[in-house]
């Protein structure tokens, strides 16, 4: 018996029947679901159980073709009386733009995207402080190569913007470590921040920087894999 005190239609004008019961005042003929499932919901099964809900994205497909190619293309198999006939077939379909928006919708804040650095478009990114410093321009394009020729997927901000707007474009894009070249330069150090984490950067030595830098991106990559 599903429910009881139902207040129902009587098939009259501005008239309800209160306190009805399913079998007992009526005959059920067949039983069908009328309404949404909400959060905090009983379990229908055991009445025990409590629906949670959560929003997700629908990242891929899995499509029943039946035999519309298969007819065509002559893939056939032969059952155990030795009669031929077409594959039933089906295929799978991952959108990578529905990929890409799941991730940013998982990792973002009020700033823009906070990419897991396996699947950043890039993984370094270098902001030259002052683009009219011959020094940072120099040292950045060397830095830029050297880590290129490390394997690291690396992209190179030396517009003639103000370091604010670099920095605001590097946190909306979502550069998982972002490496700025400025005044530290003629000390021999570099300024380093993770984009997961807000507020907090450190120095590295210029000296070993392309290698150094190279760790960071293996780190981090195996912080994202396990």
């Amino acid at each position: 018996m599903r429910g009881s005190a139902y207040v129902v239609g009587a098939n009259e004008a501005d008239a309800h029947r209160i306190d009805v019961q399913p079998v007992v005042d009526f005959a059920v003929t067949a039983w069908g679901d009328i309404r949404t499932a909400v959060a905090g919901d009983s379990c229908v099964r055991c009445g025990a159980g409590v629906l949670q809900d959560a929003r997700g994205i629908e990242v891929g497909h899995i499509f029943k073709l039946g035999t519309k190619y298969s007819k065509d293309m002559s893939a056939l198999f032969q059952d155990e009386q030795g009669a031929k006939h077409p594959i039933i077939m089906g295929c799978y379909g991952l959108g990578v733009s529905r990929t890409m928006a799941s991730a940013i919708e998982a990792h973002h804040d009020e700033n823009g995207i906070r990419w897991p650095i396996t699947i950043a478009p890039f993984e370094v990114g270098i902001i030259v402080a002052n683009a009219k410093d011959e020094a940072q321009r120099e040292y950045a394009d060397t830095l830029y190569k050297s880590l290129k020729a490390l394997g690291v997927d690396v992209l190179l901000d030396d517009r003639d913007e103000r370091i604010g707007v670099k920095f605001k474009d590097f946190d909306l894009i979502g550069v998982p470590i972002q490496v700025v070249i400025g005044k530290g330069l003629a000390g021999g150090t570099l300024e380093l921040a993770l984009r997961r984490v807000k507020g907090e950067k450190e120095s590295v030595l210029v000296e070993g920087a392309a290698e150094s830098i190279a760790n960071r991106v293996r780190e981090e990559r195996a912080l994202v894999t396990g």
